[in-house]
Protein backbone atom coordinates (compact mmCIF):
# COMPACT_ATOMS: atom_id res chain seq x y z
CA UNK A 1 0.00 0.00 0.00
CA UNK A 2 1.15 3.45 -1.02
CA UNK A 3 0.59 4.95 2.89
CA UNK A 4 2.05 8.63 3.38
CA UNK A 5 2.54 11.05 6.06
CA UNK A 6 0.89 13.91 4.78
CA UNK A 7 -0.43 17.20 5.86
CA UNK A 8 -3.71 17.74 6.13
CA UNK A 9 -3.69 20.41 3.53
CA UNK A 10 -1.73 17.93 1.15
CA UNK A 11 -4.30 15.51 1.97
CA UNK A 12 -7.35 17.28 0.50
CA UNK A 13 -5.31 18.63 -2.33
CA UNK A 14 -4.35 14.92 -3.25
CA UNK A 15 -7.90 13.89 -2.31
CA UNK A 16 -9.02 16.89 -4.92
CA UNK A 17 -6.67 15.68 -7.74
CA UNK A 18 -8.21 12.32 -7.45
CA UNK A 19 -11.74 13.28 -8.16
CA UNK A 20 -10.51 15.47 -10.98
CA UNK A 21 -8.96 12.67 -12.49
CA UNK A 22 -11.48 10.03 -12.18
CA UNK A 23 -14.28 12.61 -12.93
CA UNK A 24 -14.35 15.09 -16.18
CA UNK A 25 -17.69 16.47 -14.59
CA UNK A 26 -15.89 17.70 -11.36
CA UNK A 27 -14.70 21.29 -11.57
CA UNK A 28 -13.32 23.49 -8.69
CA UNK A 29 -14.69 27.13 -8.51
CA UNK A 30 -13.57 29.55 -5.98
CA UNK A 31 -11.59 32.81 -5.55
CA UNK A 32 -7.88 32.31 -6.64
CA UNK A 33 -7.78 28.45 -6.49
CA UNK A 34 -6.71 28.83 -9.94
CA UNK A 35 -3.21 30.85 -10.47
CA UNK A 36 -2.13 31.10 -6.70
CA UNK A 37 -3.64 27.31 -5.78
CA UNK A 38 -5.69 29.40 -2.66
CA UNK A 39 -4.71 30.77 0.00
CA UNK A 40 -4.26 27.78 2.42
CA UNK A 41 -2.80 25.75 -1.27
CA UNK A 42 -5.07 23.61 -1.09
CA UNK A 43 -5.51 23.31 -4.99
CA UNK A 44 -1.90 24.34 -5.59
CA UNK A 45 -0.67 22.82 -8.71
CA UNK A 46 -4.66 22.28 -10.18
CA UNK A 47 -5.21 24.35 -12.32
CA UNK A 48 -1.83 24.21 -13.88
CA UNK A 49 -2.59 20.15 -14.43
CA UNK A 50 -6.26 20.45 -15.45
CA UNK A 51 -6.83 23.65 -17.11
CA UNK A 52 -8.61 27.00 -16.47
CA UNK A 53 -12.17 25.57 -18.00
CA UNK A 54 -12.08 22.74 -14.79
CA UNK A 55 -10.29 24.95 -12.17
CA UNK A 56 -11.75 28.26 -12.14
CA UNK A 57 -10.62 31.44 -10.63
CA UNK A 58 -14.17 33.31 -10.08
CA UNK A 59 -15.05 37.18 -9.20
CA UNK A 60 -14.71 38.15 -5.59
CA UNK A 61 -18.64 36.93 -5.45
CA UNK A 62 -19.38 34.19 -3.09
CA UNK A 63 -23.26 34.55 -3.81
CA UNK A 64 -22.23 34.20 -7.46
CA UNK A 65 -19.98 31.21 -7.06
CA UNK A 66 -22.89 29.70 -5.57
CA UNK A 67 -25.28 30.60 -7.95
CA UNK A 68 -23.37 29.53 -10.74
CA UNK A 69 -22.59 25.96 -8.92
CA UNK A 70 -26.15 25.56 -8.60
CA UNK A 71 -26.51 25.60 -12.77
CA UNK A 72 -23.86 23.51 -13.28
CA UNK A 73 -24.88 21.34 -10.70
CA UNK A 74 -28.33 21.21 -12.47
CA UNK A 75 -27.03 20.15 -15.82
CA UNK A 76 -24.64 17.29 -14.62
CA UNK A 77 -21.63 18.84 -13.71
CA UNK A 78 -20.04 18.27 -9.80
CA UNK A 79 -18.86 21.81 -8.96
CA UNK A 80 -16.53 22.18 -5.98
CA UNK A 81 -16.97 25.39 -4.39
CA UNK A 82 -14.21 26.99 -2.09
CA UNK A 83 -15.40 29.54 0.35
CA UNK A 84 -12.10 31.77 0.79
CA UNK A 85 -12.36 32.09 4.67
CA UNK A 86 -15.49 30.59 6.61
CA UNK A 87 -16.59 34.55 7.22
CA UNK A 88 -16.82 35.07 3.67
CA UNK A 89 -20.08 32.43 3.36
CA UNK A 90 -22.47 34.64 4.24
CA UNK A 91 -22.94 36.61 1.24
CA UNK A 92 -23.42 32.98 -0.47
CA UNK A 93 -25.99 32.38 2.78
CA UNK A 94 -29.21 32.82 0.70
CA UNK A 95 -28.11 30.81 -1.89
CA UNK A 96 -27.19 27.85 -0.12
CA UNK A 97 -30.36 27.81 2.05
CA UNK A 98 -33.00 28.84 -0.70
CA UNK A 99 -31.51 27.21 -3.51
CA UNK A 100 -29.11 24.70 -2.67
CA UNK A 101 -30.86 23.12 0.29
CA UNK A 102 -34.44 23.10 -1.30
CA UNK A 103 -34.05 22.26 -5.03
CA UNK A 104 -34.25 18.36 -4.49
CA UNK A 105 -37.23 18.74 -2.60
CA UNK A 106 -38.81 21.61 -4.52
CA UNK A 107 -38.61 18.87 -7.42
CA UNK A 108 -39.77 16.43 -5.84
CA UNK A 109 -36.65 13.99 -5.82
CA UNK A 110 -36.43 14.94 -9.69
CA UNK A 111 -33.03 17.43 -9.34
CA UNK A 112 -29.98 16.57 -7.69
CA UNK A 113 -27.61 19.18 -6.35
CA UNK A 114 -24.10 17.06 -6.44
CA UNK A 115 -22.09 19.48 -5.17
CA UNK A 116 -19.54 20.37 -2.74
CA UNK A 117 -19.12 23.99 -0.65
CA UNK A 118 -15.48 23.70 1.07
CA UNK A 119 -15.28 25.92 4.21
CA UNK A 120 -12.23 26.49 5.88
CA UNK A 121 -13.66 27.30 9.64
CA UNK A 122 -12.16 27.95 13.11
CA UNK A 123 -9.49 30.17 15.03
CA UNK A 124 -6.26 29.27 15.99
CA UNK A 125 -4.17 31.53 13.30
CA UNK A 126 -3.98 34.90 14.44
CA UNK A 127 -6.37 36.24 11.46
CA UNK A 128 -8.26 39.54 11.16
CA UNK A 129 -12.28 40.19 11.65
CA UNK A 130 -14.34 37.62 9.70
CA UNK A 131 -11.53 34.76 9.28
CA UNK A 132 -12.02 32.58 12.07
CA UNK A 133 -15.59 32.01 12.24
CA UNK A 134 -17.70 28.51 13.06
CA UNK A 135 -20.69 28.64 11.31
CA UNK A 136 -21.37 24.80 11.29
CA UNK A 137 -24.47 25.52 12.99
CA UNK A 138 -26.29 27.13 10.55
CA UNK A 139 -26.00 24.69 8.09
CA UNK A 140 -26.43 21.82 10.05
CA UNK A 141 -29.85 23.68 11.33
CA UNK A 142 -31.25 23.79 7.52
CA UNK A 143 -32.67 20.77 6.20
CA UNK A 144 -31.45 19.64 2.97
CA UNK A 145 -28.05 20.00 3.78
CA UNK A 146 -25.22 17.67 4.37
CA UNK A 147 -22.48 18.74 6.96
CA UNK A 148 -18.95 17.12 7.25
CA UNK A 149 -15.75 18.11 9.01
CA UNK A 150 -12.60 16.12 8.87
CA UNK A 151 -10.43 15.89 12.04
CA UNK A 152 -6.79 14.14 10.50
CA UNK A 153 -5.04 13.61 6.97
CA UNK A 154 -6.95 10.38 6.45
CA UNK A 155 -10.11 11.47 6.87
CA UNK A 156 -9.34 14.77 4.70
CA UNK A 157 -8.37 12.66 2.03
CA UNK A 158 -11.08 10.31 1.95
CA UNK A 159 -14.13 12.06 2.82
CA UNK A 160 -13.52 14.95 0.50
CA UNK A 161 -14.05 12.31 -2.06
CA UNK A 162 -17.06 10.99 -0.98
CA UNK A 163 -18.56 14.26 -0.31
CA UNK A 164 -17.83 14.77 -4.35
CA UNK A 165 -18.74 11.52 -5.65
CA UNK A 166 -22.57 12.27 -3.66
CA UNK A 167 -25.18 13.02 -5.11
CA UNK A 168 -26.29 15.71 -2.17
CA UNK A 169 -24.98 19.00 -1.69
CA UNK A 170 -22.46 18.66 1.01
CA UNK A 171 -20.63 21.85 3.07
CA UNK A 172 -17.09 20.60 4.04
CA UNK A 173 -15.90 21.95 6.63
CA UNK A 174 -12.07 22.22 6.71
CA UNK A 175 -10.50 23.28 10.30
CA UNK A 176 -7.56 25.47 9.01
CA UNK A 177 -5.52 25.35 11.94
CA UNK A 178 -5.61 21.87 11.44
CA UNK A 179 -3.92 22.01 7.74
CA UNK A 180 -0.44 22.00 8.86
CA UNK A 181 -0.89 18.98 10.92
CA UNK A 182 0.60 15.59 9.71
CA UNK A 183 -0.36 11.96 9.67
CA UNK A 184 -0.22 8.78 7.61
CA UNK A 185 -2.74 8.64 4.56
CA UNK A 186 -3.24 5.58 2.85
CA UNK A 187 -3.26 6.17 -0.66
CA UNK A 188 -4.49 3.55 -2.46
CA UNK A 189 -7.43 2.44 -0.28
CA UNK A 190 -10.41 2.55 -2.46
CA UNK A 191 -13.26 4.13 -1.48
CA UNK A 192 -15.76 1.42 -2.07
CA UNK A 193 -14.45 -0.06 1.48
CA UNK A 194 -13.90 2.97 3.42
CA UNK A 195 -15.34 4.14 6.53
CA UNK A 196 -18.75 5.42 5.44
CA UNK A 197 -19.02 9.31 5.02
CA UNK A 198 -22.13 10.24 7.59
CA UNK A 199 -20.72 7.70 10.35
CA UNK A 200 -18.69 8.76 13.65
CA UNK A 201 -16.08 6.85 15.59
CA UNK A 202 -14.38 6.04 18.23
CA UNK A 203 -10.61 7.42 18.27
CA UNK A 204 -9.27 6.90 21.76
CA UNK A 205 -10.81 4.24 23.81
CA UNK A 206 -11.42 4.66 27.32
CA UNK A 207 -13.37 3.66 30.41
CA UNK A 208 -14.32 6.71 32.65
CA UNK A 209 -16.05 9.69 30.52
CA UNK A 210 -17.00 10.12 26.92
CA UNK A 211 -15.21 13.38 25.20
CA UNK A 212 -16.89 14.27 21.73
CA UNK A 213 -15.78 16.53 19.44
CA UNK A 214 -15.46 17.12 16.10
CA UNK A 215 -12.79 19.15 13.57
CA UNK A 216 -10.39 21.02 15.42
CA UNK A 217 -11.43 19.95 18.95
CA UNK A 218 -10.71 16.18 17.80
CA UNK A 219 -6.62 16.79 18.43
CA UNK A 220 -7.86 19.02 21.55
CA UNK A 221 -9.61 16.21 22.83
CA UNK A 222 -7.37 13.83 22.44
CA UNK A 223 -4.40 15.86 24.02
CA UNK A 224 -7.14 15.94 26.95
CA UNK A 225 -6.83 12.47 26.83
CA UNK A 226 -3.24 12.34 27.32
CA UNK A 227 -3.13 14.88 29.90
CA UNK A 228 -5.71 13.08 31.94
CA UNK A 229 -4.29 9.51 31.44
CA UNK A 230 -1.23 10.78 33.48
CA UNK A 231 -3.47 10.62 36.31
CA UNK A 232 -5.10 7.38 35.64
CA UNK A 233 -8.19 8.81 33.91
CA UNK A 234 -9.27 6.78 30.34
CA UNK A 235 -11.43 9.53 28.39
CA UNK A 236 -13.27 8.09 25.43
CA UNK A 237 -12.79 10.49 22.45
CA UNK A 238 -15.32 10.05 19.49
CA UNK A 239 -14.90 11.99 16.73
CA UNK A 240 -18.63 12.90 15.21
CA UNK A 241 -16.97 13.91 11.40
CA UNK A 242 -20.75 14.51 10.28
CA UNK A 243 -23.21 17.37 12.07
CA UNK A 244 -25.62 16.71 9.28
CA UNK A 245 -26.94 13.90 9.50
CA UNK A 246 -25.79 13.79 12.91
CA UNK A 247 -24.51 10.03 13.96
CA UNK A 248 -24.51 9.52 17.51
CA UNK A 249 -24.75 5.73 17.77
CA UNK A 250 -20.62 5.40 18.71
CA UNK A 251 -21.51 8.32 21.62
CA UNK A 252 -24.69 6.44 22.80
CA UNK A 253 -22.66 3.20 23.22
CA UNK A 254 -19.27 4.89 24.44
CA UNK A 255 -21.74 6.70 27.26
CA UNK A 256 -23.45 3.66 28.03
CA UNK A 257 -20.28 2.43 28.96
CA UNK A 258 -18.51 5.12 30.86
CA UNK A 259 -22.07 7.32 32.25
CA UNK A 260 -20.34 10.74 31.77
CA UNK A 261 -19.93 12.96 28.80
CA UNK A 262 -18.43 16.29 27.73
CA UNK A 263 -19.11 17.83 24.44
CA UNK A 264 -16.81 20.07 22.71
CA UNK A 265 -16.48 22.58 20.06
CA UNK A 266 -14.86 26.04 18.92
CA UNK A 267 -18.71 27.60 18.26
CA UNK A 268 -20.31 29.47 20.97
CA UNK A 269 -22.21 27.67 23.14
CA UNK A 270 -25.67 29.33 22.29
CA UNK A 271 -27.66 26.89 20.37
CA UNK A 272 -24.70 25.01 19.21
CA UNK A 273 -24.04 21.41 17.89
CA UNK A 274 -23.66 20.79 21.61
CA UNK A 275 -26.96 21.62 22.87
CA UNK A 276 -28.48 19.19 20.48
CA UNK A 277 -26.24 16.35 20.89
CA UNK A 278 -26.16 16.97 24.99
CA UNK A 279 -30.00 16.70 24.54
CA UNK A 280 -30.05 13.62 21.90
CA UNK A 281 -27.22 11.58 25.00
CA UNK A 282 -29.65 12.51 28.10
CA UNK A 283 -32.60 11.23 26.07
CA UNK A 284 -31.13 8.21 24.44
CA UNK A 285 -28.86 7.50 27.67
CA UNK A 286 -30.77 9.32 30.84
CA UNK A 287 -30.26 5.62 33.03
CA UNK A 288 -27.44 5.47 32.51
CA UNK A 289 -25.51 8.85 33.24
CA UNK A 290 -23.97 9.74 36.50
CA UNK A 291 -23.98 13.21 36.21
CA UNK A 292 -25.62 16.09 33.67
CA UNK A 293 -24.02 16.20 30.07
CA UNK A 294 -21.42 19.44 29.85
CA UNK A 295 -20.40 21.31 27.18
CA UNK A 296 -17.29 22.93 26.52
CA UNK A 297 -17.67 25.48 23.58
CA UNK A 298 -16.47 29.29 22.59
CA UNK A 299 -17.92 32.36 24.23
CA UNK A 300 -21.34 33.86 22.91
CA UNK A 301 -19.48 36.98 21.78
CA UNK A 302 -18.14 37.83 18.73
CA UNK A 303 -14.95 36.18 17.79
CA UNK A 304 -12.04 38.39 19.48
CA UNK A 305 -9.04 39.70 17.94
CA UNK A 306 -5.98 37.28 17.68
CA UNK A 307 -3.88 38.14 20.68
CA UNK A 308 -6.62 37.00 22.54
CA UNK A 309 -8.35 34.25 20.65
CA UNK A 310 -6.38 31.68 23.03
CA UNK A 311 -8.26 33.29 25.68
CA UNK A 312 -11.46 32.50 23.79
CA UNK A 313 -11.18 28.71 22.68
CA UNK A 314 -11.68 26.06 24.25
CA UNK A 315 -8.47 23.63 25.51
CA UNK A 316 -7.15 20.99 27.54
CA UNK A 317 -7.12 22.72 30.68
CA UNK A 318 -10.96 23.59 30.26
CA UNK A 319 -11.85 20.13 28.79
CA UNK A 320 -10.21 18.35 31.55
CA UNK A 321 -11.90 20.64 34.42
CA UNK A 322 -15.43 19.49 32.50
CA UNK A 323 -14.64 16.11 32.74
CA UNK A 324 -12.98 16.91 36.30
CA UNK A 325 -16.69 18.05 37.16
CA UNK A 326 -18.63 15.19 35.74
CA UNK A 327 -16.97 13.33 38.80
CA UNK A 328 -17.92 16.05 41.28
CA UNK A 329 -21.85 15.10 41.32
Amino acid sequence: MATETLTMGKALNTGLRRALENDPKVVIMGEDVGKLGGVFRITDGLQKDFGDQRVIDTPLAESGIIGTAVGLAIRGFRPICEIQFDGFVYPAYDQIVSQVAKMHYRSQGKVTIPMVIRIPYGGGIGAVEHHSESPEAYFAHTAGLKVVTCANPQDAYVMIQQAIASDDPIVFLEPKRRYWEKGPVDLDAPLSGAYPLHAARVVRPGTDATVLAYGPMVRTALDAATAAAEDGRELEVVDLRTLSPLDLTAAYESVRRTGRCVVVHEAPGNLGLGSEIAARITEECFYSLESPVLRVTGFDTPYPASRVEEEYLPDLDRVLDAVDRTFGW
